[in-house]
């Protein structure tokens, strides 16, 4: 079960984040939309919400790599469950 919960969130890391870069840079016809990456924002939950303290032009692109944050958790916590078993 832990295993499909991670590739779930990187499926939906994934389509987030390539709705980021369609939306950012007018890919495939797109009008530029600045509110892309909203949906990253749940996906890298809490993390997003200490990113003030870097620079304004870091914080979109660590935003985006917030929700890999989340998957990282994710792995190790499936695997120290594993081991217990």
């Amino acid at each position: 079960m832990c295993k499909w919960v991670i590739r779930i969130v990187g499926a939906l890391y994934l389509a987030a984040l390539t709705l980021l870069l369609i939306g950012t840079f007018g890919l495939f016809g797109q009008e530029q939309d600045p509110l892309s990456g909203v949906f990253l924002i749940p996906l890298g939950m809490p993390w997003v919400f200490w990113l003030d303290g870097f620079p304004e032009t870091l914080r979109p692109w660590l935003a985006a790599l917030t929700p890999l944050l989340n998957l990282a958790i994710l792995a190790f916590l499936c695997r120290q469950f594993a081991r217990r078993r």
